[in-house]
């Protein structure tokens, strides 16, 4: 899965490819030859993110434990750790309620004003050069500046992080000082909300009913994992459903100043080029049968959710127009599913983002071809290295 077809090549090919020859399951190989199958069938997907006795999120089933070594890769990905993602059973319910009632309680208009300063104040600073790269100075920014403000950060705490959240996303040689510096910063901020409570994420987390019953390294630990992982994926989001309007003829209307079709853009966006494209994953609890493959108790199953998404059983149109199809597989589906009020966060920020980029900014275009434009290196996220735009220059309105 990190070859050059899985990383930087054509996946939705690759993708069909895989599901002629070996059907909705598909034997592949991680780093270092580990062996895994990834899940290519919608209906499976389904089946496995449904039942959760059988294909459990704990890691610790693994039937390859003893072959990885302690420094694979991978090894955050799959690694148990002590945040929500890891979580099983009754537990886990319990935590999932009182991350997603957290969440739940941020106000939507107190949310549009963040993202509007925001957005105001990114695009200040380079409205008036008639060139930007829209991932680099918009995008990989906007996100985290609203969920740290959201979840209880100051103007300048908040803005401090973005690059941390960044390092630790990107997987960079500052990953690790990145993690640091948040892991520090959310730590400082649930101790100021215990001495001092306010109307955010943070005093909510620790205030809930269920809180009692998780560790503070817990909370923070799910702190993290809902600031991090809502970014990275809301800030492809943007990026790509920008990419799609200023590319595709349907939605030219949004870029004449009719905000009609955004909503349409982000939506087949989620269909066709989702940023979450592969998770890692579900294993299973016993020996099972799984679209045709007999699946061995501790296999790991890595959940293609692009695949899923194109899986021709449920779009046998592959060219047809997704409309206001909701029915992708781009949030997870199931009690490991990405919480319903973090979808609705993410996307005010993107589709304002993009509303407050096209209003300031009206005749934006791309300034490469549209084969030229790189896109990150991952056989699991998706989302481009750069998008260089050119416009006619504008003055400043004086953001956050």
């Amino acid at each position: 899965m990190f070859g050059p077809r899985f990383t930087t090549g054509n996946r939705g090919r690759l993708y069909r490819e895989l599901r002629e020859t070996h059907g909705p399951v598909a034997p592949v190989t991680l780093v270092g030859d580990v062996p895994a199958w990834l899940v290519l069938g919608y209906r499976e997907l389904h089946q496995i993110t449904g039942d959760p006795a059988l294909f459990t999120r704990d890691s610790s089933a693994w039937n390859m434990w003893d072959r990885i070594p302690h420094d694979w890769p991978l090894m955050p990905m799959v690694g148990r750790q002590p945040s929500i993602l890891y979580e099983v059973g009754p537990r886990h319910e319990r935590r999932s309620t009182l991350v997603s009632d957290a969440l739940r309680e941020v106000d939507p208009f107190e949310l549009h004003s963040h993202c509007e300063r925001h957005a105001d104040a990114l695009i200040d600073e380079f409205c008036g050069r008639a060139r930007a790269d829209l991932v680099e100075q918009y995008a990989m920014k906007l996100p985290a500046l609203v969920l740290a403000r959201v979840f209880g950060f100051g103007e300048e705490d908040g803005a401090a992080l973005v690059p941390s959240i960044n390092a630790i996303v990107g997987g960079s040689g500052e990953a690790l000082e990145g993690r640091q510096h948040l892991q520090q910063a959310m730590g400082s901020l649930l101790r100021s909300r215990a001495i001092a409570p306010g109307g955010d994420v943070a005093t909510r987390m620790q205030t809930h009913p269920n809180s009692g019953e998780f560790s503070s390294e817990e909370v923070l630990e799910d702190m993290m994992v809902n600031i991090v992982l809502g970014h990275q994926p809301t800030a492809d989001w943007i990026s790509n459903s920008l990419r799609l309007m200023l590319t595709d003829d349907r939605f030219a209307a949004s870029l004449g100043g009719g905000r009609a079709s955004i909503g349409e853009a982000m939506n087949e966006v989620l269909w066709e080029e989702t940023p979450t494209q592969n998770v890692a994953g579900r294993w299973t609890t016993r020996d099972t049968q799984l679209g045709g493959r007999h699946i061995q108790g501790g296999d790991l199953l890595v959940l293609s959710f692009a695949a899923a998404n194109a899986d021709p059983q449920i779009r046998p149109d592959q060219h047809s127009f997704t409309g206001g199809n909701s029915a992708f597989f781009s949030f997870g589906h199931g009690s490991h599913r990405c919480p319903y009020p973090a979808q609705e966060i993410a996307e005010g920020i993107a589709r304002t983002g993009i509303e407050v980029l096209l209003d300031r900014l009206p005749d934006v275009d791309l300034d490469v071809d549209e084969e030229e434009l790189p896109w990150r290196p991952s056989p699991f996220l998706h989302g481009l290295e750069s998008l260089p735009v050119t416009f006619t220059p504008t003055s400043a309105v004086g953001g956050a």
